[in-house]
């Protein structure tokens, strides 16, 4: 383990692949998010680049058997947003979608390892990542009409639209239920279903992190970008992005890797 971000709020550790795991670290809350952790997972995926640059992928996930996250803590959190005016609340609705939008375009691929209670901002969260391992006991809602708030929260009426479908993450943010690990993946909510998600997940981010990180980067990029733009747009982004790998080391790698009959060895 070597150079990875330092919290209280949640353990990190970067391995020798260039893999970082971030773990909510709040067991006996379920690990709920409180204003500090919210501020402190935004700054770690926007200073990636910049402070950590061996991380080539990331999986994300939650510390204790209940669960991986159980949203905003109803006492350090939602019992004082009860004294804030207008100003006060936006500043914080601002922050949390900054986590979000920090997950959404940090360079490297971000693997969710869900299990037990997913739900509120836990459950955006888990949708802000590239993909979603889940166990067997993974329970996800988007609770917040429950609470009489609307269910468009930190970018949830952007992302569960592209992840399931309109009228699928309709039924979701209206009605703020639970489904399980079988449902979810049964509507696309979430990749795989993983005895071991935490090894699933480590495994594929292992592999993440051994490929082309440029051009992993890329795709998450592409991604992202042809999600508003049209079909012409989109053809000829990807015409730019693929002209810039084609231009990247890694490409004649692996050409290279490919003629000498071995492993490519990615920048």
């Amino acid at each position: 383990m070597t150079d990875a971000p330092e919290t209280q709020s949640f353990r990190s550790s970067l391995d020798e692949n260039g893999v970082l795991t971030l773990t909510l670290d709040r067991p006996k809350r379920i690990n709920a998010l409180t204003f500090e952790v919210y501020g402190e997972l935004r700054d770690t995926f926007r200073d990636l680049k910049e402070k950590y640059p061996a991380v080539r992928a990331i999986v994300l996930n939650g510390e204790g058997p209940r669960g991986f996250c159980s949203g905003g803590d109803v006492n350090d959190i939602i019992a004082q947003l009860f004294s804030r005016d207008m100003a006060g609340l936006l500043e914080f609705t601002r922050m949390t979608g900054a986590l979000v939008h920090a997950i959404r375009t940090t360079r490297p691929p971000v693997v969710a390892a869900l299990h037990g209670v997913c739900c509120g901002a836990g459950a955006v969260i888990a949708a802000a990542c590239d993909l979603r391992f889940a166990a067997p006991d993974t329970r996800m809602a988007y609770l917040f009409p429950q609470v009489g708030l609307s269910g468009a929260d930190m970018g949830a009426a952007y992302l569960l639209p592209r992840i399931v479908g309109l009228g699928r993450a309709s039924e979701l943010l209206y009605g703020g239920e639970f489904v399980d690990a079988e449902e979810a993946h049964r509507i696309g909510l979430v990749n795989r279903i993983c005895q071991d998600v935490q090894a699933e997940a480590l495994a594929f981010a292992t592999k993440l992190a051994k490929g082309p990180a440029f051009a992993h980067a890329m795709t998450k990029r592409m991604l992202e970008y042809e999600g508003h733009c049209d079909f012409t747009t989109g053809i000829e982004a990807e015409a730019q992005a693929q002209a810039i790998c084609m231009e990247h080391p890694d490409f004649l790698e692996a050409h290279e890797a490919w003629k000498e009959k071995r492993e490519p060895r990615f920048k």
